[in-house]
């Protein structure tokens, strides 16, 4: 229907924050390609923490995603998630070009941008179907007056006009939350005492891109501000900031460089990062990427050795013990991957993603008196990351080598429940309930998993 068509252009285009949408936005148990990791993740919690606090959102209410996908692009689809393409932090040279960006959907959030677009779309929903009945109705009366061809022109104008029009007035709608975005972004960077050039060299690098192909194009047809008038406006807004030439700490800049350099190692092909890691660069970003790959691709004993010249510049590097204990683990060593996961642990206390491989390392060692320490941790560590399926999974083993199979299967029913599987997730809940003991808490959960039935959605 053309009316469903028109809503469902608008919705993507809402999507879409800075760029042409990459990835289509889902549920996370519906298979969107995340990227998990504790270093990042917590290097982006410390980007979006003061500019958070300045929008007047919680930090600890809006989580940023990290989207495995090389474009670079990020947008928000509800008030508690942002979403940033991997593309988006290996493309960012500097961290104030990436804090730009989440300042920027920031803005969206703190607007309450996605909530009124709904309502701008339900209330052109409303007039297209009106426009709809009216243009069939002007070609049915045609049709009985016998007024003929000219009617039915009559009634195709009707359906294709208004349509039209309601179709640009939503368009300008998003084009004007696109440009509020850009300046409480501005805003949000200013009053964290931090620079908005790279914002603006974020969006220039897009107009430069699109100047050729947006050539011609009609500007009330598009969910974005002009590149050019965009860039123009950015920028008149951006150095009125007395923070335009303050650059960013040389710490952060050195983290930003580690996360690029481990997405790199972690994503490219050897060939790919020698190139771009050459090993005439000694400095730790490069020797990072290289034993990532390593680990990936060469002999393990040559990654882990390269791992022990990391931890041994930097002792005190949680995650270099965490890219050990990963390397050891992931090649059937995960005996010997317990004590660096161990220190890891000790030094990010609070980084539930090295807790869980360390119960999962507990877990692959096949000892029955390794599981009750397994089962602590990764309960504690599900508290925290309830959508983490490979933590319910690990759960369900260590649960199994203790024999507990009413509690293996409750785990296993959690983890088919997390990543969408709820016809597999009712079976075994079902199971579980019949092994534990009515009313307890466990049956309470097995029975919540087992009568679920996910809501029907309408178009």
């Amino acid at each position: 229907m053309p009316a469903a068509r028109a809503i469902a252009l608008l919705t993507a285009a809402s999507l879409a924050s800075i760029g042409p949408a990459s990835a289509q936005p889902r549920p996370q148990n519906a298979g969107l390609p995340l990227i998990r990791d504790a270093e990042i993740e917590q290097l982006l919690r410390d980007y979006t923490t003061p500019i958070l606090r300045a929008a007047g959102l919680g930090p600890q209410n809006v989580q940023v995603v990290i989207i495995n996908d090389r474009a670079f692009n990020a947008f928000v689809m509800d008030g508690r998630r942002i979403f940033v393409n991997s593309g988006a932090l290996f493309e960012s040279t500097t961290p104030n070009q990436i804090i730009g960006v989440l300042a920027h959907e920031a803005g969206h959030i703190a607007g309450g941008h996605l909530a009124k677009m709904r309502q701008e779309m339900a209330n052109a929903q409303t007039q297209l179907i009106l426009a709809t009945l009216l243009g069939v109705g002007a070609m049915v009366a045609g049709a009985k007056t016998g007024a003929g061809q000219n009617a039915s022109q009559i009634g195709m104008a009707a359906l294709s006009a208004p349509q039209e029009i309601i179709r640009r007035s939503l368009l300008s709608y998003v084009r004007a939350q696109e440009e509020q975005a850009d300046k409480a972004g501005v805003k949000f960077l200013t009053a964290t005492g931090q620079s908005a050039k790279g914002m603006h060299e974020t969006f220039r690098r897009f107009a430069d891109q699109t100047m050729f192909t947006a050539r011609g194009i009609d500007p009330y047809v598009q969910s974005h501000p002009m590149p050019t008038e965009r860039v123009r406006a950015l920028e008149e807004v951006a150095r009125t900031s007395p923070y335009w030439d303050k650059k960013d700490p040389a710490e952060l800049q050195h983290r930003h460089e580690m996360m690029r350099a481990k997405l790199a190692g972690f994503m490219d092909r050897p060939d790919t990062v020698a190139r771009r890691y050459p090993s005439s660069d000694t400095s730790l970003p490069a020797r990072y990427a290289r034993a990532i790959s390593a680990y990936r691709f060469s002999d393990i004993r040559n990654a882990v050795a390269q791992i022990d010249a990391l931890i041994a510049v930097q002792p005190n590097n949680p995650y270099f013990h965490e890219l050990k204990g990963q390397a050891l683990l992931e090649n059937g060593r995960g005996g010997e991957a317990i004590a660096p996961l161990r220190r890891a642990a000790s030094l990010a206390p609070n980084a539930y993603l090295i807790r869980a491989m360390l119960g999962q390392a507990l877990v692959s060692t096949n000892d029955a008196k390794h599981a009750d320490e397994a089962i602590a941790i990764l309960r504690d560590v599900l508290i925290h990351e309830k959508e983490l399926v490979n933590g319910y999974r690990e759960l369900a083993m260590a649960y199994g080598q203790k024999g507990d199979l009413a509690q293996a299967d409750l785990a296993s029913a959690q983890a088919s429940f997390a990543s969408g599987d709820f016809k597999t997730a009712r079976e075994l809940a079902a199971r579980a309930k019949t092994r534990l003991p009515t009313g307890s808490p466990g049956w309470v959960k097995a029975d919540d998993i087992a009568t679920y039935r996910p809501k029907k959605t309408g178009n």
